[in-house]
């Protein structure tokens, strides 16, 4: 949360000190409405606004719209703020998506492999899955050779992997972290 309260500090203008006399709201099943609905669109594209901003554009005054922000964050609907950094400019152009199969699907294995791959800093995304594969994961690297050191290092000491399938993209036709919230529905637990 500290890290959320800095975001807040620097982009809405409220006082650090001022968090301290906020009351807890508590995390349970939050109604989103309209107005919310357009905070969280807002937000989605822009993390940054000032609050003066964001309440202009929902047609709420400042007061309410920073409440209904923190009633976000509390039910945990705005899960964190973050910089979205362009991987090709810090040296990190090649994408891959692995598909891993696993010798069986034991409690302890999946718990093994999950464990090791969320400490590994190339894989960006890793997904639990149905079908012939068990894992699709998406990894970045800056070339060729430092996808085969991940592989030889990391990925293929792990036990329990009966295959590794790798396909290699060769552009990105679209990307959003942008979720389609419009349509939704009003109740989120």
């Amino acid at each position: 949360m500290i890290g959320n309260l800095c975001l807040f500090s620097l982009t809405f203008g409220t006082k650090l000190d001022d968090f301290d006399k906020m009351k807890p709201i508590r995390a349970k099943m939050h109604e989103i409405d309209t107005f919310d609905r357009k905070l969280l669109e807002c937000l989605q594209f822009d993390g940054r606004m000032t609050l003066s901003d964001l309440a202009d554009k929902v047609g709420l005054s400042s007061s309410p719209c920073l409440r209904r922000i923190r009633m976000l964050e509390h039910s945990g609907i705005i899960a964190r703020y973050v910089a979205l950094v362009d991987q090709k400019k810090v040296g990190l152009p090649v994408s891959v998506f692995v598909s891993i199969k696993l010798e069986n699907q034991r409690k302890g294995v999946l718990e093994r492999f999950a464990k090791a791959i969320a400490s590994w800093p190339e894989v960006l995304e890793c997904y639990l899955m149905t079908g012939p594969r068990d894992y699709l994961i998406r990894i970045v690297v800056a070339d060729l050779e430092a996808y085969e050191q991940f592989l030889k290092e990391k990925l293929t000491r792990l036990e329990g992997i009966a295959s590794i399938e790798s396909s290699f993209a060769l552009q990105q036709v679209k990307y959003t972290n942008v979720l389609p919230i419009r349509n939704t529905p009003s109740a989120i637990p």
